[in-house]
């Protein structure tokens, strides 16, 4: 009954932070993983637990034992990995084989030998100095992907790149858990010989999985779907993930692995947006208890007490681990920007080092206390990956756009005077610019993305490599000549700053600006735009005056309708 209790306790105070503090923390513009991350600190041991003698009320605000939930919270980055797995193919897969085999590799022993070495210069034995070192090349999984989901990367080129590395670091559990168990044992005699029979039972456990869910998992999925039961649907969905990542882990690789396998083949699938859908909620929120376990280890008061070491530690580990992956990307020719941000992402320790340095603790190779000071310095460059991403991102727009400004913006035609400039060349941009090559009317059009720069100009747009919320890009594509301005970019503040930068140079010119909502058509009417056109309203207008058609009202009578209801709404902003 006590167990019971407890179990009980400990679910509301997770639910409480997440309807509470991590709300708050996005609000705050800091991301839920640190919003996680930080509430775990509050409500764990370490934290309010503390205060636990003092204060006996405070028992029933904290999870005095995080190895209680260490099982759910593992249950977060398995579906993680199935969420990355429906959202990845076969194909795509395919085409990152040279970084996943070759670049990955490449990082995961040169970072290994890298942090062993200087694991050693502080007189670390040998084992410690390869434990550590294999356990510190990989980076987090769950942290990572989370980052890049939150900021809609992942089919970016940063967000592929990130998944080739992350993928060989997971497929290196393998023989990293068996080195580990070598050094323990002391075993040196047939090494090789076992470390062959474990990786070949791995590949033939991994190939008939492959095998059996092409042939096997649609006939299935279909029977299900059939029943129209959609508990039986999302129960049938699950088993297939979990029965994958237990054959998976059987074979020595990891659970998330075998996840990952799974979501790889229901990719394949008609059913995969629904599956999505349905297992959305439960990748959120157990994910956000791993966020939660991994805050509940930090002990702020032992990294005040070592905090000059422990920090120290924890910058040099990303900036080797960055340093060395740059040059690998260097050596695949991956373009700057993408190697910077990448290298940057992937900085920090996985959350692999828990289990490796568990295993090596339980085995006699590292002592507890070294094996707590590795964990704190994992644990700190974890909660540091969030502010770094935003680093990294930062980092890696400036490179690109030293590195296309130059090319691309020079071949702007000269002596253009009274044409639109276009900002941004998403779906909203492509369709003006196709209006306005219909009736001939001259434009620059402007985009971020250098692989859609490249594809749009090969389609024969009039599209150029520049942010087009910068004033010296304005300046260079004509802007104080421009006798109007589209803003169709997807990021408020930058379509904002793109407003503002536009009435320096031309501020008689007309600007056009589409908004993606509400509240940030307000924010851009306030900029005094010629108009705003609020991308949701016009979309439900459109649905809705259809509907009415579809159900037998006169034509003339929608336009009426729709037409009113668009007056009222462009009065509401103002």
């Amino acid at each position: 009954m006590h167990f019971e209790g407890a179990w009980i306790q400990d679910a509301m105070i997770f639910l409480a932070a997440s309807g509470i503090v991590v709300p708050l923390f996005s609000r705050m513009r800091l991301g839920v993983a640190v919003g996680f991350l930080l509430a775990g600190m509050l409500v764990g041991p370490h934290g309010l637990g503390r205060l636990v003698d003092l204060h006996p009320a405070l028992r029933y605000t904290t999870i005095t034992d995080p190895e209680e939930v260490a099982g759910l919270a593992e249950l977060g980055i398995v579906f993680l990995l199935f969420t990355l797995g429906l959202d990845t193919s076969f194909a795509r897969l395919w085409t990152l084989r040279k970084y996943v085999l070759g670049a990955g590799s490449l990082q995961v022993a040169a970072s290994a030998l890298a942090i062993g070495l200087i694991a050693a210069a502080y007189d670390n034995t040998p084992q410690v100095c390869v434990v550590v070192g294999l356990a510190f090349a990989l980076s987090s999984t769950a942290i990572v992907m989370q980052l890049l989901y939150e900021t809609h990367r992942v089919a970016t080129p940063v967000g592929r790149m990130a998944l080739a590395i992350l993928l060989m670091q997971d497929l290196m559990v393998i023989p990293i858990l068996f080195v580990v168990g070598l050094l323990g044992a002391g075993v040196a005699g047939s090494a090789g010989l076992a470390l062959l029979e474990a990786l070949g039972l791995a590949v033939a456990v991994v190939a008939a999985i492959l095998v059996l869910g092409r042939y096997g998992l649609s006939p299935l999925l279909r029977l299900t779907a059939g029943a129209k039961s959609r508990d039986l649907f999302v129960a049938v969905v699950l088993l297939v993930m979990a029965a994958i990542a237990l054959l998976t882990s059987a074979a020595g690789l990891s659970l998330a692995m075998g996840a990952f396998l799974a979501g790889l083949l229901l990719s394949e699938s008609e059913y995969r947006h629904q599956i999505e859908v349905d297992i959305e909620p439960f990748r959120g929120l157990l994910l956000g208890l791993f966020f939660m376990s991994v805050g509940m280890g930090i002990d702020p008061v032992a990294i005040w007490n070592n905090a000059f070491l422990l920090l120290m530690s924890a910058v040099g580990l990303i900036v080797i681990k960055a340093v060395i992956l740059i040059g690998v990307f260097y050596v695949f020719r991956v373009d700057a920007a993408t190697r910077v941000e990448t290298s940057l992402l992937l900085g920090q320790a996985g959350e692999f080092v828990f289990v490796v340095l568990a295993l090596a603790d339980s085995e006699g190779i590292i002592r507890p206390d070294v094996a707590q000071f590795f964990i704190l310095v994992a644990s700190i460059t974890m909660a540091m990956t969030p502010a770094l991403a935003r680093l990294a991102r930062h980092a890696g727009e400036r490179i690109s756009r030293s590195e296309h400004v130059t090319e691309d913006i020079v071949a702007v035609p000269a002596g253009l005077d009274g044409h639109v400039v276009i900002g941004g060349f998403g779906r909203v941009g492509r369709i003006v610019a196709r209006v306005l090559e219909i009736e001939n009317v001259p434009y620059i059009a402007l985009d971020k993305d250098a692989a859609a720069v490249a594809k749009g100009r090969k389609a024969g747009h009039n599209l150029f490599f520049g942010d087009a919320s910068h004033l010296e890009v304005l300046r260079r594509v004509g802007g104080e000549q421009a006798r109007a301005f589209i803003v169709t970019m997807d990021e408020p503040r930058a379509a904002e700053r793109m407003v503002l930068n536009v009435r320096k140079i031309a501020p008689k010119s007309m600007v056009f600006a589409r908004a993606k909502d509400s509240s940030h058509a307000r924010a851009l009417g306030a900029l005094e735009v010629s108009a705003v056109v609020p991308e949701a309203v016009e979309g439900s207008l459109r649905l809705a005056g259809r509907l009415l058609v579809g159900l037998g009202y006169p034509e003339d009578a929608v336009i009426r309708r729709v037409a009113s209801i668009r007056e009222d709404e462009e009065q509401k902003l103002g």
